[in-house]
């Protein structure tokens, strides 16, 4: 049945252009793209940048992806299914970094191109490059901003986190911590809670831990869904506005968000760059045979409307005009 799903999701996402050169025989590059899923809406316009670039580059986008963040198996049987179509080159968001090895590997070995976009693979080099953010450096951010705003109160901290051993959810728990000058288990963090960036998953993970203690004045949040459901429920609690609140992403809503009072501040990532970047090399490499190679930072913004001193931030005009650039 997952196969079966795979494939129909590959089917209702397919995109096909005009013809182009490549290294294939007769008509365009082929590009396979694999996210960790299809409704986060990071995901969704790394997917939607990746499709428009192929199409400008005269290339074929097929864009499959995992039923729900953790999906290992859909996302190796999506690159299984992608090799039998004769792609070129994969793009892939691991939703586990050394789940997939054996599927990767396979690829290469056949010719195709394999870049990570957003999550690094472990190892790194099981890829042949890696277009990303920097997750510890964007997770770091979010911690100094929220240590700043509470200046000498000591911090209280619930964390929503993401999915447990993934790359990418582990990296910004990391980072935050390192921000704040914490460590796992310091008696500072009165609860955590998986969310899986989902935002009802993370409302409920917050409900819970409220129930519990209450005397929370920070929050660490992975993403910006996983935001919004905490926020609601603090509001629910009436402790909306009397705590800290940070997050990762920078997309539209989120800098949207940010404006309007939910948190106070958001950390900027660039999928559509990632995505573009990672297109252009799968044509490069069709056309000369040229490969990319290791890590290649995206970049990654701070963006409030309540600047810190000592922390490089942008506000919430120019992360409008900016988000998920």
């Amino acid at each position: 049945m997952l196969t079966v799903a795979v494939l129909a999701t590959a089917a209702c996402t397919q995109t096909k252009s005009g013809s182009a050169e490549g290294g294939q025989s007769s008509g365009p590059v082929k590009i396979g793209l694999v996210t960790k899923t299809d409704t986060n809406p990071y995901f969704v316009k790394l997917r939607e940048s990746a499709k428009a670039h192929a199409e400008k580059s005269g290339a074929e986008l097929i864009a499959v992806a995992g039923k729900f963040d953790g999906d290992n198996e859909g996302q190796v049987a999506a690159i299984e299914n992608l090799v039998q179509q004769g792609v070129k080159g994969i793009l892939i968001t691991p939703s586990n970094s050394t789940g997939i090895l054996g599927a990767l590997k396979q690829a290469k070995e056949k010719g195709v191109l394999v870049i990570a976009l957003d999550t690094e693979t472990d190892p790194k080099d099981a890829v042949d490059a890696t277009y990303a953010t920097n997750n510890t450096t964007a997770g770091e951010l979010e911690g100094k901003y929220i240590k700043a705003t509470l200046g000498s109160t000591p911090p209280r901290l619930l964390m929503m986190d993401g999915t447990p051993g993934g790359t990418v959810d582990e990296q910004r728990h990391r980072g935050f911590l390192q921000g704040m000058g914490l460590k796992d288990g310091d008696p500072a963090i009165i609860g955590a809670a998986p969310t899986n960036g989902d935002q009802n998953k993370a409302q409920a993970a917050m409900e819970n831990l409220l129930q519990r203690d209450a005397t929370v004045n920070a929050v660490y949040t992975l993403n910006e869904p996983a935001a919004r459901g905490a926020v609601a429920a603090l509001t629910a609690k009436g402790l909306a506005g009397k705590v800290a609140v940070g997050s990762i992403d920078g997309g539209c809503q989120g800098v949207a968000d940010v404006k309007a009072g939910k948190y106070l501040a958001t950390v900027m990532q660039f999928p559509k760059k990632m995505a573009e970047q990672g297109v252009d090399a799968v044509v490069t490499f069709a056309k000369d045979g040229k490969k990319p190679t290791g890590f290649q930072d995206t970049g990654a913004q701070l963006i409030t409307d309540k600047p810190l001193p000592g922390l490089e931030s942008k506000d919430t005009t120019w992360g409008s005009q900016n988000c998920w650039g």
